[in-house]
């Protein structure tokens, strides 16, 4: 997406700027801090959205806005401001976000992902993958009845979001067990306890099983390995779930990058 950021305060338009930045969806950000300039580019080049500060100098926010639809119609208006008095006639305007200051970078990728149609879905567990692998559910670390159960889970976040057999499952899970049969039958037990475990914290949806393959559904968490792939932050310090020895391949990778 190609965006502007319009405010006539330097340190605003920074932070705005800063935020849309942050955004994978955004390629090209353009800053103004004059309305007549913003509207000259808007007329001249191809923009997906503006974000504007309605309390500007010169014609402010709301007629620029009107001006840029009216030359790019295309174009989405989301409005950025500290004063909540501006809603109503902002989206009188019909635009698609109102935004109040400070902005951050989720809430400029909330309005992105309205824009797109993405109803966002609510994060069920934080799982940390960098050092130890671990779980939290409403704040408290989730506990398993077996270890396998656990790296089970691990496993499929993992592999971010793919779908995994059952048989590719028990080739990393019991890497010395060649008893195909027995492995399986563990396999079907272990599912069983980490779906389990789930329901009773209201995560069950995180598993999906769609046969012959299991994945976690990758919306339903906030994790540091998959906002690490998507962004380069948190830091990567060189330990990924260090309790199992299958992950060192991952780590080599997230090492590389």
């Amino acid at each position: 997406m190609i965006v502007i950021a319009v405010d006539d305060e330097a340190l605003m338009l920074g932070a705005l700027a800063a935020a849309l930045e942050e955004s994978p969806d955004i390629s090209e950000v353009n800053k103004f801090s004059d309305c007549d300039e913003a509207l000259e580019f808007a007329k001249n080049h191809p923009i997906d959205i503006a974000f504007l500060d309605i309390n500007m100098r010169g014609m402010g926010g709301l007629a620029l806005a009107e001006s840029i639809v009216s030359v790019c119609p295309a174009c989405k208006i989301v409005f950025c401001t500290g004063y909540e008095e501006y809603a109503i006639p902002a989206f009188k305007l019909h635009a698609s976000g109102y935004l109040m200051k400070p902005i951050s970078a989720e809430d400029v990728q909330g309005e992105i992902d309205n824009i797109k149609g993405v109803q966002q879905k609510a994060k069920l567990l934080t799982v940390k993958c960098f050092g130890n692998f671990e779980i939290y559910a409403n704040n408290e670390m989730l506990t398993f009845k077996r270890l396998k159960t656990k790296e089970l889970f691990a496993f499929l976040v993992d592999r971010n979001g793919a779908g995994m057999t059952a048989k590719q499952i028990c080739a990393v899970l019991f890497p010395d067990d060649t008893d195909d049969t027995k492995n399986a039958a563990y396999l079907r037990q272990l599912v069983m306890d980490l779906k389990n475990t789930l329901r009773a914290v209201g995560a069950e949806a995180v598993l999906c099983h769609e046969t012959p393959c299991y994945r976690v559904d990758t919306a339903l968490l906030k994790c540091d390995y998959f906002s690490y792939l998507e962004t380069g932050k948190p830091e990567f310090h060189g330990e990924y779930m260090t309790q199992y020895s299958w992950a060192e391949e991952t780590c080599a990778m997230l090492l590389f990058k």
